[in-house]
C-alpha cells in the first residue's frame, strides 16, 4: 500500500512538473513572438528616419521612475566631470 502512494505521488509531481514546464515553454514562445514583433516596430521606425538608439534609451528611462533618473543623472554628471568631460 506504501508502495501504491509513493507510485501515486510521484505520478502527481510528475504530471505537476509536466505542466510547468509546458507553460513556461508556451510563454517562452509567445516572449520570441513578442520579440520578433518589438524588432520590426523598430526596424520600422528606422525606415521613417528615426534613431533607434535614442527611442531605446527613452524606453528604459521610462520604466524608472524621476527619482532613479535623477539619481542616474547626478551620478553620471559626477563621473563626467571627474574625467573633465563637462
Amino acid at each position: 500500500m506504501a508502495d501504491d502512494i509513493t507510485d501515486t505521488s510521484q505520478t502527481v509531481a510528475a504530471g505537476q512538473l509536466r505542466a510547468f514546464i509546458e507553460r513556461i515553454e508556451r510563454l517562452e514562445e509567445e516572449k520570441k513572438t513578442i520579440s520578433e514583433d518589438i524588432k520590426e516596430v523598430f526596424a520600422e521606425a528606422k525606415g521613417t528616419g528615426f534613431d533607434t538608439k535614442a527611442m531605446r534609451t527613452i524606453i528604459r528611462l521610462r520604466k524608472k521612475d524621476q527619482a532613479e533618473r535623477q539619481e542616474e543623472d547626478a551620478i553620471l554628471d559626477l563621473y563626467m566631470a571627474a574625467l573633465g568631460m563637462v
